[in-house]
């Protein structure tokens, strides 16, 4: 090789080498354009952007952002325009859907949590996983869901007090199903809170809580995410079947002695025999609880004493399934709870010895009740005579003072007619003088 193509070769290389180095600074400075952290919260929008939701992570119980346009006009959580903008707030984020957005950069003004990122999307959709079949009525049953943007799993902390998780069912109003009629029935949420069947809080995963304690028969699942910003919905047809296991406690003649047998019907075309097991716990009348565990079965059918109980009262049979289906699914069922009564028996009826005690005792017992009520009577007797006496002395005392009080006045009254007789004879007698006769008659 000639030293001008030595020297070409190398001019070419460093050449190479340095656009390489260029192009991978170049590539360092560039910002995914659902990212927007790295830019102080600033993002850019093409123009050929329809739509799109931001997805904010805040601080905990900070205020909602603010967004700065492209030409310095500000949107808030309670001023924005109503046809171009939904806006739902929580307590750790802000989720915002804009139509038809300006092309141009925009910003966010608020406390954005330091590191993290501004997700844009464009497309928002729910995944939810299919209802396996066969299903059981009372089943146990782990259903996740996942709210999607741009067909990537969205998880945003404080999401799930952001969105409502609803599921229903629906029957198909079968005639000859258990549900017919009956309608459309809420039957759980799915959450993303840790708790429950959830594994992790605020993973973006949520997790079912369905009631199968429904009617059996044809239903469609229909679950339903929504907020003020959006609104998701996913449905499947499903068949809700009966318990494949079927629990009953058989009649017994000697309800007094506390043993009762449980009878277990097992549908072996539906379940594995073998891998069934039932756990069950007796409620006692006195709180007491008792724990049950059956396995090992090998027929359909079996019959199986439960341990005795001592307790007089009413007793609860709680009853769970463990099985896998022929197919390999392994399900949790709760069986309908059973109910059982121990009776206290009656006592034996009593001796000769014991009713000639009882009546002997009886019989002191009125003699002692009648000397009682004679006492009773002489005594009531005596006060009543008592009392009466008590008020004919005061009869007669008050007689002999009004006849005493009557002699008087009456005493008192014929004085006063006499006084009044002597004075009115003395006024009648006649007082002039012989003298005065005669100088009249003289006169005359």
């Amino acid at each position: 090789m000639s030293p001008n193509m030595v020297r070409r070769v190398k001019l070419f290389t460093a050449f190479l080498l340095c656009y390489c180095s260029l192009s991978a600074a170049t590539f360092a400075n560039v910002v995914l354009s659902n990212h927007a952290s790295e830019l102080k919260n600033r993002f850019r929008i093409d123009h050929m952007v329809d739509s799109m939701t931001l997805l904010i992570h805040r601080e905990y119980g900070s205020g909602p952002v603010v967004i700065v346009r492209p030409d310095g006009s500000k949107w808030y959580v309670n001023r924005h325009p109503e046809d171009k903008v939904t806006w739902m707030e929580g307590l750790t984020g802000d989720m915002i859907t804009i139509k038809k957005p300006m092309p141009g950069p925009w910003q966010l003004l608020g406390q954005v949590v330091q590191g993290s990122v501004i997700e844009k999307v464009s497309i928002l959709t729910i995944e939810v996983d299919a209802i396996p079949q066969p299903l059981f009525q009372g089943e146990r049953l782990k259903l996740t869901a996942r709210l999607l943007g741009d067909e990537q799993k969205v998880r945003l902390p404080g999401l799930d007090f952001m969105m409502n998780w609803t599921a229903r069912f629906i029957s198909k109003n079968n005639t000859a199903d258990e549900n017919y009629a009956a309608g459309t029935v809420i039957v759980g949420a799915y959450r993303d809170n840790g708790e429950a069947l959830d594994e992790k809080p605020d993973d973006g995963i949520f997790t079912s809580d369905l009631d199968l304690e429904q009617p059996w028969g044809d239903y469609a699942l229909q679950v339903q995410a929504k907020n003020t910003v959006l609104e998701r919905e996913y449905t499947q047809d499903f068949r809700l079947s009966q318990r494949p296991i079927d629990v009953k406690l058989l009649p017994t003649e000697t309800p007094n002695l506390g043993l009762w047998t449980l009878d277990v019907e097992i549908d072996d075309e539906v379940l594995l025999l073998e891998q069934t097991h039932l756990e069950a716990e007796i409620m006692g009348p006195t709180g007491k609880v008792i724990p049950v565990s059956i396995a090992n079965f090998t027929e359909k059918q079996s019959q199986f004493s439960l341990p005795r109980v001592i307790d007089f009262g009413s007793y609860d049979l709680k009853i769970s399934a463990m099985s896998t289906t022929l197919d390999g699914r392994e399900i949790y069922l709760s069986l309908p709870e059973l109910f059982f009564n121990l009776i206290e028996p009656p006592e034996p009826p009593p001796s000769e010895e014991e009713l000639a005690a009882r009546a002997e005792a009886i019989a002191k017992v009125q003699e002692q009740a009648a000397k009682e009520e004679a006492i009773l009577l002489i005594v009531l007797i005596n006060i009543v005579l008592i009392v009466v006496g008590v008020l004919v002395l005061l009869f007669i005392r008050k007689r002999s003072n009004l006849k005493k009080a009557l002699a008087a006045t009456e005493a008192r009254l014929e004085k006063e007619i006499r006084k009044e007789k002597v004075l009115l004879e003395l006024d009648q007698i006649d007082l002039t003088m012989p003298e005065d006769t005669d100088n009249q008659l003289g006169k005359s």
